[in-house]
Parts: structure tokens; sequence; C-alpha cells
């Protein structure tokens, strides 16, 4: 693909790609040299027609192949291959292994250390040949009683590879069939690529997304995505309008912050479908455009701006707010930003804590807003002295009045009351203590509650079992 460069996390390893390309002709293990026993993090199709075994029969197995060892193994190779790992050392033995069926083969196996650029042995790779049509034929259980030409003949019938290899060629054959990656399974330090670092070329004005800037950035738009999701829901149900200077540019400098991430996304790598880091321009601005541009150009409207103005028409300033919900689609890229967190008990705990406290939020939001729509008759315009507003402002004595003289009804709660109050409901139903000093009374608060505590009977235990296992987790 024009402008693609391998690689799925960043800084890209290059050395997994160059040994698999040339694969072709080789039989291969890589192991994992940071973890007890080198499990097996890589198997590739030749090993595995080799031995019989799948990919996932092979996979996090030992890299010593001790799965494969049998009766005849011998005991002293086998312990010369375990100090080869031990030691981080670079050797080759001829060891009988058994394939899956249990049938012995005698391998060529040679092993080396893979080192990352700070010379820290990172992996090992290790190669393997059928050599056993140039052994003694092997006298197995099943090969009792046979004469050494029955012997000899199965062994030549189980080794069409090693056969293959014997058939001759001529001298411009040879030359077109040797290739780099005979080399490379010399295992010489000059030729065995290395596991190390590398950053792809990009044009001058494309940015990396995996940059210092760009992961900067980033945690910066991660910040106010998480602001937007609790200011968003509370304007909206509560009717705010910003008159507060400071809020309004606040909110201001938030939607430039968001119109200058749409120019940035623009210029920024993606990662492909086969896992290629995208830098050609054209490709990234038709991926953006089919991806996120809407919803991010959504985001960023200045709708705050245009509901501080007082003559604003009450229907266009509610389908603004209403707008404004969209931007909580951003959440989606947080979602993906914080995944490769969730290995951690303490990061998983941390993170069900905060987005529990996020839809208690919401719920909050809304359990207000169905309060709000009730209170008042505005068919009748009389008040509803069954709605949990009403109950709730006069036990807190702040009770709902009547002014005939514009025809309205005022007092009640204050916002900031009324917010601590929902909030309050909210969470004492999602953690079904609710202590009923607050309880829903019309059927559509009932309806409300009954699906809220639904919410809370999902999520509760998620959470209990995110505190075990970041207790357990934790030392100490």
């Amino acid at each position: 693909m024009p402008g693609g460069k391998r690689g799925l996390v960043a800084p890209q390893n290059t050395f997994l790609e160059n040994i698999v390309r040339r694969s072709s002709e080789s039989s291969f293990l890589l192991g994992n040299a940071q973890i007890v026993d080198w499990p097996v993090v890589y198997s590739n199709d030749g090993f595995c027609k080799l031995s019989g075994y799948h990919r996932a029969d092979v996979m996090q197995k030992s890299s010593t192949c001790s799965f494969m060892y049998g009766e005849l193994t011998d005991k002293k190779t086998i312990e010369k291959v375990r100090q080869t790992f031990d030691n981080y050392e670079s050797n080759c033995f001829e060891v009988l292994l058994y394939k899956k069926n249990r049938t012995p083969v005698w391998f060529y196996m040679q092993i080396a250390p893979i080192r990352n650029e700070h010379e820290k042995v990172v992996l090992f790779l290790c190669t393997f040949k059928d050599i056993t049509l140039f052994k003694q034929p092997i006298e197995d259980d099943s090969t009792k009683g046979w004469t050494k030409f029955a012997r000899l003949t199965r062994a030549l019938t189980n080794s069409r590879s090693v056969l293959q290899q014997l058939t001759p060629m001529n001298k411009t054959e040879v030359v077109h069939k040797h290739s780099r990656l005979a080399e490379v399974l010399q295992l010489g330090s000059d030729i065995l690529p290395q596991y190390k670092q590398e950053a792809p070329k990009t044009p001058p004005h494309i940015i990396l997304h995996y940059c210092a800037f760009k992961t900067t950035w980033d945690w910066v738009i991660l910040i106010l995505t998480f602001y937007t999701a609790i200011m968003v829901p509370y304007n909206v149900s509560f009717k705010t309008k910003q008159n507060n200077i400071a809020w309004l540019v606040l909110d201001s400098v938030v939607d430039v912050i968001f119109l200058v991430d749409i120019v940035l996304n623009f210029h920024t790598t993606f990662v492909g479908p086969g896992g290629e880091v995208i830098s050609d321009p054209k490709l990234i601005r038709m991926n953006y455009l089919k991806t996120w541009f809407v919803i991010d150009l959504l985001s960023c409207l200045p709708y705050d701006i245009i509901n501080a103005f007082e003559n604003v028409d009450e229907g266009i300033s509610s389908l603004f707010s209403s707008l404004k919900v969209v931007r909580l689609l951003r959440l989606g890229r947080v979602a993906r930003k914080l995944d490769h967190y969730l290995e951690y008990g303490a990061a998983v705990l941390v993170l069900l804590v905060c987005v529990f406290g996020l839809v208690a939020h919401w719920l909050a939001c809304i359990w207000y807003s169905i309060g709000d729509y009730e209170v008042i008759d505005e068919a009748t315009n009389t008040i509803q002295i069954d709605s949990w507003l009403y109950q709730l402002a006069l036990s807190i004595g702040t009770p709902y009045r009547y002014n005939s003289s514009a025809g309205i009804w005022e007092g009640g709660p204050s916002k900031d009351s009324l917010y601590v109050s929902s909030l309050y409901f909210t969470m004492t139903s999602l953690t079904t203590i609710g202590f009923g000093n607050i309880a829903p009374t019309t059927d559509v608060e009932k309806m409300f509650s009954v699906a809220m505590m639904m919410v809370g009977s999902c999520s509760v235990p998620r959470l209990y079992c995110a505190a075990l296992v970041a207790a357990i987790a934790i030392p100490g």
C-alpha cells in the first residue's frame, strides 16, 4: 500500500517481519526470553508441518520443545538445550524429538538469542531441519522386528522434504534458490536482523500517531472529552445558559481545541487493516472523512455561545443544547485509548470507578429531567404534588409558589441542591441501597428507577470483582 510501513504499535518491531517474510523454506519458533520457561510467541507454518502440531497447540509452550521430548530423547542433549536458554547463548544440537503422532524424528536444532538496541536478550530464534535421513534408522516400538532396510525405507518415506532437498539442481538454480534466509539461519551476528525500534519515514507535514507530541495532544483531548462528558448532560438537563463569562470562555477554548484536533487528524498517520502505518496524505484524509470527521465536527460547534444570548428562541436554544449530546460519542476514542491499561488490576478498578461515577452522573441528569418535566402540568398550569421534586422542595423548606401576576410557578430548590439530590438518589439506586428519603412516585419515575436498578445489578458485581483483583495484584 502506498505510503505504508509495517507495524501495529510504535515503535515498530522490524525483526518479526523480516523473519516471517523469509520463512518460506524454513521451520522456526520464536520464544519470549523475558518469561519463565521461554514460551513460544510465534510458530511458522513450516514448523507446524514438520512437527504435526497446530499453531494454537504450540503457542505458550516452552521454546525448548519439551512438549516434543520422548523416551528416546537424549537426557544430556535436553540438559544442554536448557543450559543454552539459561545462559542466553547461541548453539546447535542434533536432537531426537517426537511429532504429535509420536513418530520419532531427528532434528538439527539451532538456537540464537535476539538482542534489542540495549543489548538485552528479548527473544530466542529456534530453527529446525529434519535430518532423519542422515541418521541411523530409529528403532521404536512400532519398528521392532523390522529389517534394517525396512526401517530405512520408512525413514525415507517420512522425510520427503529432505528427499526434495537432495534432488539434483544445476548451478543456476542453486544461485536463484539461495536467499538471505539461508544466511540468517546461520545465526551470525552480522546477518541476524536486530530486534530494534525503527520509525517510518513520513512526509514533512504528516504526524506519526505515536510521536511524543501526538501522545500529549491525545491526553489533552482525553481530559477535555471527560470534561465534556460531565458538563454536556448537566447543561442540557438543567437548561443552563452560560452567562458566566469565565465558563463561556473556557467552553469556547474547548471548542477551539476540538477544531484544531480536526485539522491535526487530517495530517496524522493511522494503522491500516493489515497492520501497516498509513502515511499517505490522501489515504489519511479519506479515512478520517469516513470515520470520525462528522462526529468531531458536530462536537466542536460553539453551542454555548449561541445559548448565551438572551434573545435566542427557547426552541432553537433547546435544539442546540440537545445537539451537544453528540459530543459524548467522542468517548469511543477514550475507550480505545485506555484499552491497553486493562491488563492491570488497579487500572481496571480506577477505570470502573470512573465509569460508574460517570454513569451515575448521566442518570442523575435524566432523573432530574423527568422530575422537571412532570412537576408542573403545562396544560393546566398546576403543580403535581406526587412528583419527587415537589416532595423534595417541601422536605428542605423551599416549596414552589405560584406567581399570579406572572402566571408562573416560582421557588423550589436551587439547581445545586437538585443536582446533589439527583446524584445521591442514582448512587443509592445503582448500589441497591435506597434509603427511601428520595423515592419515585409517578409511573415514569418508577419505570426509570427499575431500569436504573437493573443497570446497577450488572455493574456493581463487576466493580466488586475488580476491587478484589486489584487487592490481590497490588503488593501489601
